[in-house]
């Protein structure tokens, strides 16, 4: 056995599978493992009620009380302002992209989008139904490997909002500050968009990787299937003043009002989704350690995580290729190439025998992509970057 598939194999407990994987599949992702033990309790009883969470009814007590510990515990995450909503909506995050420009832009209001990669671009295709949209940046020219400076951003005048996504899963970029040197320092950029227009984010793939300061958006939307929780449900968070909002007659449920009214259940929710997620929140707020925010001890980990992979793919001699430019690699999703495809195809084959599942990259890159999201053990990560130095040996 290898020294990646020793470190895969997980010891076993009474009822469990003898080995699990680690899963750096895109999505759905790999959650935390408490978290998983606490799912397989609650399915059968949750709180001792006598009924599993699968069965209880979305009005009763039951639910009441994971739904709202789920909102709150959102928010004390954050720090969330009071002037923002906590929505759990269906329908993935896909959907966000034609419900926002439905409810935020009026038929003839130009919205403006950066478009950093293939959901973002997506995102401007379902826009373009409700009228004019303005592309002010896009990184298309060198197949999304980098972020758009500030600069280079063109505004529209009077947009209705401007959408960004703060992380690019197919691509491994995602939107970070920068130092005098032009080096990445992991801190959440944001674009410069004129004063008083709307900042519209999906921060499916990113969302409390990092610190995150909702007071500088105005609306934040992520499938929960990542960070979050389970393939299901989109957690939506959106000022007052955007909620309220109404520029054309629509359809009661693809209004965000009518969620905020009846706190994310005007019909049945997604309430196993929701359950998880709140399962999720419980487990970020635990790792605060000796008195340092939760999302700090969790950036931190995370530039632990990627480090080591990005490590493996800095120091193989030019063996493995990066798509990402340095100053915008992601944490979250590492995307990188051996030197020919066959042997793109080897890596995956031979990793996943190793106990690391989940690494073919999209076709629009080609070659592998690692997802270190939060719930990726450091050890996971540190396996993979062992098995690479390893293969780039036995192969370069």
């Amino acid at each position: 056995m290898t020294t990646a598939s020793a470190a895969a194999v997980k010891p076993s407990t009474p009822g469990t599978p003898t080995a699990r994987l680690f899963n750096f599949s895109a999505g759905p992702g790999c959650l935390p493992e408490e978290v998983l033990q606490q799912i397989r309790e609650d399915v059968w009883n949750i709180g001792g009620s006598g009924i599993g969470i699968l069965e209880h009814s979305h009005r009763g007590k039951t639910f009441d009380k994971v739904l709202g510990e789920a909102v709150e515990d959102f928010r004390r995450i954050s720090g969330l302002p009071k002037d923002f909503h906590v929505l759990f909506l269906t329908g993935g995050a896909t959907t966000q992209n034609f419900m926002i420009p439905a409810n935020l832009k009026a038929q003839d209001q130009t919205a403006d989008y950066i478009t950093t990669g293939y959901w973002a671009e997506k995102a401007l295709e379902h826009a373009r139904i409700y009228g004019p949209v303005h592309e002010a940046a896009t990184s298309k020219d060198r197949n999304h490997c980098y972020i758009p400076a500030d600069s280079a951003t063109r505004f529209s005048p009077a947009a209705a909002y401007v959408h960004f996504c703060s992380n690019n899963t197919i691509f491994g970029t995602e939107w970070h500050e920068t130092d005098a040197s032009g080096a990445a320092n992991w801190r959440q950029r944001i674009p410069k968009v004129p004063a008083g227009v709307p900042v519209i984010c999906d921060m499916s793939s990113d969302i409390y990787s990092r610190p995150v300061d909702f007071s500088r958006f105005d609306l934040v939307y992520a499938g929960a299937q990542k960070n979050l929780g389970a393939a299901g449900t989109t957690v939506v968070v959106v000022r007052d003043a955007l909620v309220n909002r109404k520029v054309r007659e629509l359809p009661w449920m693809l209004q965000y009002a009518t969620f905020a009214k009846d706190e994310s259940r005007p019909n049945t929710p997604p309430v196993f989704a929701i359950y998880v997620c709140g399962l999720v929140f419980k487990w970020i707020l635990r790792q605060a350690q000796g008195g340092r925010h939760c999302l700090d001890v969790i950036a931190e980990r995370n530039l632990r995580k990627a480090g080591q992979i990005y490590d493996s793919i800095d120091r193989s001699g030019g063996f493995y290729r990066g798509h990402a430019d340095a100053a915008a690699r992601s944490l979250m999703n590492i995307t990188f190439k051996c030197p020919t495809p066959e042997l793109d195809d080897r890596f995956c084959k031979e990793a996943a025998a190793a106990g690391l599942d989940g690494l073919k990259g999209h076709r629009s890159t080609g070659g592998m992509r690692a997802s270190a999201y939060n719930a990726m053990p450091e050890a996971g990560c540190k396996a993979l970057a062992d098995f690479m130095r390893e293969f780039a040996r036995r192969n370069g």
